[in-house]
């Protein structure tokens, strides 16, 4: 496992006084943040929300998705709603949004990646498979080429449903820091294979020039 691990008791609050912490010592003006999906995300986002709403200037923050499902925006599977509903809509604010469009395929939002060069912050989230963004176990895009940021990628096994775009571990990987929040008994084995370094799981091919790991004692196997 790249990084460094953490076990709290409450993953969102940590989640939010890093991105705080992240945005008052970023090196450029502008906050470069790539968000997630789910439910530890939704919790992340809500805590960022209360805490940060006053200690972040959001008209310096641009905000990026790491991976989206093809469905509406509106859709309640959608990582764009889930992170309006929770972060956007209650700051107010944002210099720019930028969610994914499947229906325009990967190459705009490619484009859009490699013109950022570095992400500030770089949220992502595990599965119980071992999945991150939408990176799922043998699935076509882990092999992705290395110049390539953004694909389309579906879950071969079925246990994700809907096609996905998402961030490749070379865009992943231009992250200053990339949090990787965790929680949940069903997540104990995976997490327990990742930190093994198992190359199975699509979560332990996480890089970045500072990779963090917020796990709750229930996912690490401490409770």
């Amino acid at each position: 496992m790249n990084g460094e691990l953490l076990v709290v008791e409450d993953v969102p609050a940590e989640f939010s006084e890093r991105v705080i912490e992240a945005f008052h010592s970023r090196p450029d003006e502008a906050f470069n943040f790539a968000v997630s999906g789910g439910d530890t995300a939704r919790r992340c986002y809500e805590r960022l929300a209360a805490e940060g709403a006053d200690q972040i200037d959001w008209w310096q923050v641009d905000v990026y998705w790491g991976d989206e499902r093809c469905v509406a925006p509106d859709d309640p599977d959608s990582n764009e709603r889930l992170v309006r509903e929770a972060l956007l809509q209650r700051v107010g604010a944002a210099n720019a949004v930028y969610p994914m469009r499947c229906d325009e395929g990967p190459d705009p939002y490619q484009q859009r990646v490699a013109e950022v060069g570095k992400f500030d912050v770089i949220h992502l989230g595990m599965g119980p498979c071992g999945h991150t963004a939408s990176l799922f176990p043998d699935s076509t895009g882990l092999e992705a080429d290395p110049g390539r940021l953004v694909v389309m990628n579906t879950d071969p096994h079925g246990r994700n449903p809907h096609e996905r775009m998402t961030f490749t571990f070379s865009a992943i990987a231009r992250g200053r820091l990339v949090i990787v929040t965790i929680e949940g008994e069903e997540k104990r084995e995976a997490f327990a294979r990742v930190r093994d370094g198992d190359p199975a799981m699509p979560a332990s091919h996480i890089t970045g020039e500072h990779v963090l790991w917020l796990v709750d004692p229930a996912a690490a196997g401490e409770s």
